[in-house]
């Protein structure tokens, strides 16, 4: 941090890797933060040369931002908790703390992004950006016209209208859908509602990311190019 500048202390403890902003605060109001000797308080700003704590440990200032596209294959749980066995982070073992930008239920596969980066994680979440999600999905039984057009109008679920989507379909059984909602099981419910199960899901393509030639259950760094319009698209 160079010395004329000074930040919140949220995002401050975001930059560092450990949480998202939102976390932070209520780390801040839990009493765990200390600022320069003082329990710390929201709004407070942070300066070069201040030393802040988390149960009494430092957080030091910001590291380089990763940005990691995975392919997570089935039975991995898209989740921070160290307590679920399968979760994603322990999975990884990345050497720096990161995490998954939303979620991918354990059943499915296919891509998910994970960053060290607090404020592009609640950009992307925001569901007003309306960012697409691609996935090809394959059912239980042969669909028709009719599935594909009323996935594509709108399905009632969880007390709701889905939003209007993209579907095409690929052969009998599989179809290719593209979300700009993420609506808890969304697909699985959607497809369970007009008497089909899902037999497989994967997800392919989040915005312009894509799963390309990245083997099931490996990740890359995204390209520069990638990190430049990740940045353009959710900077709203």
């Amino acid at each position: 941090m160079e010395e004329d500048r000074h930040i919140s202390l949220n995002k401050y403890i975001s930059d560092s890797g450990l949480c998202s902003r939102r976390e932070a605060d209520r780390l801040i109001d839990a009493g765990r933060v200390m600022l320069n000797g003082e329990v710390a308080k929201k709004g407070n700003r942070v300066m070069a040369g201040d030393v802040v704590l988390l149960d009494g440990s430092p957080v030091l200032p910001h590291k380089k931002t990763v940005y990691i596209l995975y392919n997570k294959p089935e039975g991995i749980v898209c989740t921070t908790d160290i307590r679920e066995p399968d979760n994603i982070i322990s999975h990884l073992a990345y050497e720096d703390r990161i995490f998954p930008v939303g979620r991918l239920d354990k059943m499915s596969g296919g891509l998910i992004l994970l960053t060290n980066d607090g404020d592009i994680v609640n950009r992307i979440l925001r569901a007003e950006n309306h960012h697409e999600k691609e996935y090809i999905v394959t059912v239980n039984k042969p669909i028709d016209d009719r599935f594909v057009k009323t996935m594509m109008t709108g399905v009632p679920i969880l007390n709701t209208v889905t939003r209007p989507c993209k579907v095409r379909m690929l052969d009998n059984n599989t179809f290719s859908i593209i979300l700009t909602q993420g609506l808890n099981r969304q697909i699985r419910r959607m497809c369970e509602y007009l008497g089909y199960r899902v037999i497989s899901l994967r997800r392919v393509r989040i915005m312009h990311l894509q799963a390309g030639d990245l083997a099931m259950d490996t990740w890359r760094y995204l390209t520069a190019d990638e990190e430049k319009e990740l940045l353009r698209l959710t900077f709203k």
